[in-house]
Protein backbone atom coordinates (compact mmCIF):
# COMPACT_ATOMS: atom_id res chain seq x y z
CA UNK A 1 0.00 0.00 0.00
CA UNK A 2 2.81 2.38 0.90
CA UNK A 3 4.54 1.66 -2.42
CA UNK A 4 1.35 2.37 -4.35
CA UNK A 5 0.85 5.67 -2.52
CA UNK A 6 4.43 6.74 -3.22
CA UNK A 7 4.04 5.71 -6.85
CA UNK A 8 0.85 7.77 -7.25
CA UNK A 9 2.49 10.84 -5.73
CA UNK A 10 5.50 10.44 -8.02
CA UNK A 11 3.20 10.03 -11.02
CA UNK A 12 1.26 13.19 -10.12
CA UNK A 13 4.47 15.19 -9.72
CA UNK A 14 5.79 13.89 -13.02
CA UNK A 15 2.54 14.83 -14.76
CA UNK A 16 2.59 18.32 -13.23
CA UNK A 17 6.18 18.92 -14.37
CA UNK A 18 5.34 17.61 -17.84
CA UNK A 19 2.34 19.90 -18.13
CA UNK A 20 4.39 22.89 -16.97
CA UNK A 21 7.03 22.15 -19.61
CA UNK A 22 4.35 21.73 -22.29
CA UNK A 23 2.87 25.09 -21.33
CA UNK A 24 6.32 26.68 -21.53
CA UNK A 25 6.84 25.23 -25.01
CA UNK A 26 3.35 26.16 -26.18
CA UNK A 27 3.29 29.87 -25.42
CA UNK A 28 2.60 30.80 -29.04
CA UNK A 29 -1.08 31.58 -29.70
CA UNK A 30 -2.75 29.35 -32.27
CA UNK A 31 -3.39 32.34 -34.54
CA UNK A 32 0.32 33.23 -34.55
CA UNK A 33 1.26 29.66 -35.43
CA UNK A 34 -1.38 29.55 -38.18
CA UNK A 35 -0.21 32.90 -39.60
CA UNK A 36 3.35 31.59 -39.77
CA UNK A 37 2.24 28.34 -41.42
CA UNK A 38 0.09 30.13 -44.03
CA UNK A 39 2.97 32.44 -45.00
CA UNK A 40 5.47 29.61 -45.01
CA UNK A 41 3.21 27.47 -47.18
CA UNK A 42 2.77 30.28 -49.71
CA UNK A 43 6.55 30.55 -49.95
CA UNK A 44 6.97 26.77 -50.28
CA UNK A 45 4.35 25.68 -52.78
CA UNK A 46 1.06 25.26 -50.89
CA UNK A 47 1.35 21.48 -50.73
CA UNK A 48 0.61 18.91 -48.08
CA UNK A 49 4.37 18.47 -47.66
CA UNK A 50 4.80 22.21 -47.11
CA UNK A 51 2.04 22.10 -44.47
CA UNK A 52 3.96 19.43 -42.57
CA UNK A 53 7.29 21.21 -42.98
CA UNK A 54 5.95 24.64 -42.03
CA UNK A 55 4.11 23.28 -39.00
CA UNK A 56 7.31 21.59 -37.90
CA UNK A 57 9.22 24.81 -38.49
CA UNK A 58 7.10 26.99 -36.19
CA UNK A 59 7.18 24.26 -33.57
CA UNK A 60 10.99 24.27 -33.65
CA UNK A 61 11.11 28.07 -33.51
CA UNK A 62 8.74 28.00 -30.53
CA UNK A 63 11.11 25.69 -28.65
CA UNK A 64 13.98 28.13 -29.21
CA UNK A 65 12.38 31.56 -28.84
CA UNK A 66 9.74 32.55 -26.29
CA UNK A 67 6.75 34.15 -27.99
CA UNK A 68 7.53 37.67 -26.76
CA UNK A 69 11.02 37.50 -28.28
CA UNK A 70 9.60 36.07 -31.51
CA UNK A 71 7.12 38.96 -31.83
CA UNK A 72 9.83 41.52 -31.09
CA UNK A 73 12.18 39.99 -33.65
CA UNK A 74 9.45 39.76 -36.31
CA UNK A 75 8.61 43.42 -35.67
CA UNK A 76 12.25 44.40 -36.04
CA UNK A 77 12.50 42.36 -39.25
CA UNK A 78 9.43 44.11 -40.67
CA UNK A 79 10.57 47.61 -39.73
CA UNK A 80 14.11 46.81 -40.84
CA UNK A 81 12.86 46.49 -44.43
CA UNK A 82 11.55 50.06 -44.43
CA UNK A 83 13.56 52.69 -46.21
CA UNK A 84 14.57 55.93 -44.55
CA UNK A 85 15.19 56.86 -40.95
CA UNK A 86 12.87 54.32 -39.36
CA UNK A 87 14.58 51.41 -41.11
CA UNK A 88 18.01 52.86 -40.47
CA UNK A 89 17.21 53.21 -36.78
CA UNK A 90 16.45 49.50 -36.57
CA UNK A 91 19.45 48.49 -38.66
CA UNK A 92 21.85 50.54 -36.55
CA UNK A 93 21.01 49.33 -33.04
CA UNK A 94 22.73 46.42 -31.32
CA UNK A 95 19.51 45.28 -29.66
CA UNK A 96 17.68 45.08 -32.99
CA UNK A 97 20.57 43.21 -34.61
CA UNK A 98 20.65 40.76 -31.69
CA UNK A 99 16.91 40.13 -31.99
CA UNK A 100 17.21 39.49 -35.73
CA UNK A 101 20.19 37.22 -35.17
CA UNK A 102 18.23 35.15 -32.63
CA UNK A 103 15.31 34.85 -35.05
CA UNK A 104 17.58 33.88 -37.95
CA UNK A 105 19.28 31.21 -35.82
CA UNK A 106 15.90 29.75 -34.82
CA UNK A 107 14.77 29.79 -38.47
CA UNK A 108 18.00 28.12 -39.57
CA UNK A 109 17.55 25.37 -36.98
CA UNK A 110 13.95 24.90 -38.13
CA UNK A 111 15.14 24.69 -41.74
CA UNK A 112 17.64 21.96 -40.86
CA UNK A 113 15.15 19.93 -38.82
CA UNK A 114 12.05 20.30 -40.99
CA UNK A 115 12.95 20.81 -44.65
Amino acid sequence: MRFLSAFLILAQLSLAVGLARAADLNDYPTAARADYVFGCMKANGDTRLSLDQCSCSIDVIATILPYERYVAAETVASVNQQAGQVGALMRNTDAARDMLQDLRRAQAEAQVRCF
